[in-house]
């Protein structure tokens, strides 16, 4: 295997943690969303509705910025 083929270890690691951030963005997204539909009549329900759509929009944008990033470090060529 050719020298200039090799995963990047940094980038991975970077990727993984990124991963690992969108997981706990994957539950606690859906959980407080599901809290704060459940509490309509709470003072505090329109900024934790907030909050929790920002959480689960968060998710899928680190999801995707995840798997970019450990894509690249797997396939990309380095100079």
């Amino acid at each position: 295997m050719d020298e200039n083929n090799r995963t990047d270890r940094n980038i991975l690691t970077k990727g993984l943690k990124q991963m690992g951030i969108c997981l706990i963005l994957m539950f606690m997204g859906p959980t407080l969303l599901h809290l704060s539909l459940s509490n309509d009549d709470k003072p505090l329900y329109i900024p934790l509705l907030i909050v929790s759509i920002l959480l689960c929009i968060a998710a899928i944008v680190l999801l995707f910025i995840g798997i970019n990033t450990i894509i690249n470090s797997i396939f990309k060529k380095k100079k």
